[in-house]
Order: structure tokens, then sequence, then C-alpha cells
């Protein structure tokens, strides 16, 4: 088993990281770049957006050289009971269809409700090639059999969710990239724990592989954006993956671990969606794209971009070891952990205000090496000498190559 995961990890992280930058060539004569008024991202310049076929590319490849080479050792069944080989057909079409709407989209955008339309028929596919939550058993009670249209729904309000919630993420180099691989992970010790399907933990390790080949392009400062064909696709496969992962499963803490594990996506969409109606006073305004996700307010407290992102990297990571110790030692040992977390993260946070309020430290733009320094201010853009970096006004960018405040780091 071993043998044929560390395959999945590694051939899916050499392709995605060959790939990638043929990718940024493609992106670059297709015209598929992010523009400077794009609303979800917290760049001032054009960026190539096209990095999801290279991470699509390394996990499909993986995942078929598997199963070649284990149907014919004969260590992979995908006939037999469950029908893995027609589910894994399922969500293969599904991807085709998710692939082909978002790289239009990334090359001369769409209407959000035609993509949304691509999400929904993606997932219509998947469900009606066998891939269902179908069966909920908590233990010590009685559950009633689960309708199967109510299985049908949930299953594609489930994967048109998760899927959305990914790509909503999507606002700084290296997110939901980082993200994702972080959940792929905590699923993927979840899975093995759990004595998942052989198929599910080869799905898992091919995507974190393949998004591990893709990162060192995509972390700040990035030279590529994974872009809406590669958030949707992250989306789209942890969804599917996580129900193949917990199938028949009869434990109630297993089948909450897939919503602990993306606990933090979801939340952040979920407030984007009461936020949006909130403010539009409208169900239209959830298409209307924002500010105030949850990267977004960290950067307007004066955290850069980096940190930002590791931030949130790091509670991703506690949501998952959450899951995995819920799973292995039970709530009050998982309980303890989160509160450990808690004490942590406001102590930092704690420390970070204090050091903001004295910040006289020189910043250093990580795009084109211009140090701004408070001694000087920014004289042209109305900055006053002895003005600290934390104090310069959101909208503030470098005066040499038009960057914004979170692509500035600590100058040493």
């Amino acid at each position: 088993m071993w043998g044929d995961i560390a395959i999945a990890f590694l051939l899916a992280f050499i392709v995605a990281f060959m790939a990638t930058p043929y990718t940024i060539k493609i992106a670059k004569k297709v015209g598929a770049v992010s523009k400077e008024e794009d609303a979800r991202r917290m760049h001032n310049r054009e960026m190539p957006k096209l990095g999801g076929p290279a991470v699509i590319l390394g996990f499909l490849v993986s995942i078929i050289y598997l199963i070649i080479i284990m149907s014919i050792e004969g260590t992979l069944n995908l006939f037999g009971e469950e029908l893995y080989g027609k589910k894994l057909l399922g969500m293969f079409l599904g991807i085709i269809i998710i692939s082909i709407t978002c790289v239009i989209d990334d090359i001369k955008p769409i209407r959000p409700i035609v993509k949304l339309a691509g999400q929904l028929v993606a997932a219509i596919v998947v469900v009606s090639f066998g891939v269902r939550i179908d069966e909920i058993t908590i233990p010590f009670l009685t559950t009633p059999e689960m309708n199967e249209w109510f299985s049908i729904i949930l299953t594609i309000g489930w994967i048109v969710g998760i899927t959305n919630a990914i790509n909503l993420i999507d606002g700084l180099d290296g997110l939901s990239s980082g993200i994702s691989v972080i959940s792929a992970i905590s699923l993927l010790i979840i899975f093995v724990l759990n004595e998942s399907p052989m198929v599910a933990i080869l799905l898992i390790t091919a995507l974190a592989g393949a998004l591990v080949g893709f990162i060192p392009f995509n972390f700040a400062p990035a030279k590529t954006f994974i872009g809406d064909s590669g958030s949707n696709f992250l989306g789209f496969s942890l969804s599917i993956i996580s129900i193949l992962g917990i199938a028949k499963t009869y434990t109630a803490v297993v089948i909450v671990l897939p919503l602990i594990v993306l606990g933090l996506p979801i939340f952040d969409t979920l407030w984007a969606i009461v936020r949006r109606i909130v403010k539009t006073k409208s169900i239209k305004g959830v298409f209307k794209a924002d500010n105030g996700h949850l990267h977004h307010r960290l950067v307007r407290r004066g955290f850069s971009q980096k940190q930002a992102v590791l931030i949130l990297y790091g509670i991703s990571a506690a949501f998952g070891m959450f899951a995995i110790i819920l799973f292995d030692s039970g709530i009050w040992k998982a309980l303890s952990f989160l509160l450990m977390v808690f004490v942590a993260v406001a102590l930092g946070y704690k420390n970070f205000e204090r050091e903001n309020e004295n910040d006289n430290k020189m910043y250093e733009c990580v795009e084109c090496k211009y140090i701004y320094n408070p001694k000087y201010g920014n004289e042209k853009a109305g900055i006053k000498p002895g003005t600290p970096f934390s104090k310069l006004p959101d909208d503030w960018v470098c005066p040499v190559c038009g960057e914004g405040k979170d692509m500035f780091e600590t100058h040493e």
C-alpha cells in the first residue's frame, strides 16, 4: 500500500512541477491573465492564471497510471460490489466539464450563473455515476433510511458547495492551493486510520502531490495563479474524494470529519453569502465579488500577504489536526488541543498589535526591492515623514512597481 501511495504522490508532483512553466507561457499567449481590476485579487499587475491544468494533469496522469498498473497486478478491483470504476469514470467526466467551463472563464470571463450551471452539470454527472451520500448512521440511535432524492440533492449540494468554497478563498498567492494541500493530507491520515477504500487513499494522495508540485510557482511572490480552473477542480475533487473515503462508514464522528477539515473555506463561504446578501439586499448579490474575505481582513489589519497566508495555513492545519485527534483519541483530547491553539493565537495577536503600535521598521517590496522608510515617508503620494508602514492607506502602492502593501515584507 505504502509503495502505491508514494508513487501516487511523486508522479503527480513531478508532472505538475514540470507542466506549470508551460502553462505560464500558454496563459500569456491565450490571454489567461489576471486583470488589475479583479476585485478578488490583491495584485496591481497582470498575472498568468492558468496553473490549474498543470495540477489537473499531474493528478490524472498519476491516477490513470496506478489504475492501469494495479489492475494488471490484481491489487485494485474497480468492478466489485462498490463499482469504483464507474464512480471514477463519473468523477473524470465531471472534471472535464469543470475544466472546460473554467478554462474558458480564465481566458474570457463568463457570467457567474453560467459557471454555476457548469458546476451543477458536473455534479449531476458524478451523482448519476453512483457517487452518493446515501446513508448516515449515528451510533446508539435508529436513523431512518435516506430518501433517494434527498441523497441526490444533498450530494449535489455538497459538491457544488465545496467547489465554490475553495474557489472563493482563492484571493492571495498560494492560499487556495496551500489550504487544499493541508486538507488533503488531513483527509489522507483519516482515510488510512479509518481503513478507507484504496481508491480514495490514492486519489487524495495524488491530489496532494500535484499541489505540492505547483505551490513553488504560486507562493508569494507568485509566478502564476491557479485560476478558476484550478480552484474549482480542487473543491470539486476534495468534495468527491471525501465522499468516497467515508462511504459505508457507520460512525457519526467520521461522517463530520470532512466538514471539520474543510472548516475554514466553508466558514468563509457561508459568511460571504450572508455578508453579500445583507450588503446588496438581494440574492443576486451572492455573485458579486467583494474584498470582505478573511484574507482581505487580515491584510487590512496590517499583516503582509505572506503573513496572512501563513496564518490561514495555521488555522486550516488546526482544523485538520482537530479532526484527526477527534477520530483517533476522542472529543476531550481534541477540545483541549483546540483550546491550546486558541490561547497561542490570542497571545500571538496581542504581541502583533503591540508591535504595530510602535512600528518604525523599514519594509521592502518583494517584487522590485523598493524600501519604504518611515523616516522619509512617501511625499509624492502624500505620505508625510514619520508615517509608520502600518498607518499607510489601504490603497497605497509601491512607487516603483505599483504593487500593494501586501507585497511588502520587513526589511532586515
